[in-house]
């Protein structure tokens, strides 16, 4: 888990977080060929926010794990949502071309309030 956070620096204001991983693997539960991707995660803070190199370190622990494309989405956003509390989130992955379809899974948290 991304369990290395730091206290969210503007509390008076709402904003945006935005990241980008655009190398994320996991593995095919059935086959176990590697499936690659990107992960898409923003967010709006309440009260805390994750420190990248963790966060980095967390995804990264998916490389060597079988997981469907839905359940590891969802897991991360649950993962995500247990650390920092958000007053929303999303995660969205969009996985490479596999078999000639390319998957995209979105999971939310909260209501998106800007």
């Amino acid at each position: 888990m991304a369990n290395e956070v730091f206290p969210y620096p503007q509390p008076e204001r709402n904003y945006e977080i935005h990241c980008e991983c655009p190398e994320f693997t996991c593995l095919c539960p059935r086959s176990g060929q590697p499936d690659f991707g990107k992960v898409d995660i923003r967010y709006l803070p309440d009260r805390k926010c994750f420190e990248l190199k963790s966060l980095k370190n967390y995804l990264w622990s998916y490389r060597n794990e079988g997981a469907f494309h839905e359940k590891v989405c969802n897991q991360i956003l649950n993962d995500l949502v247990v650390a920092v509390e958000p007053k929303w989130m999303e995660v969205k992955m969009i996985f490479n071309v596999r078999g000639g379809i390319t998957t995209t899974v979105t999971a939310a948290h909260g209501e998106r309030n800007v």
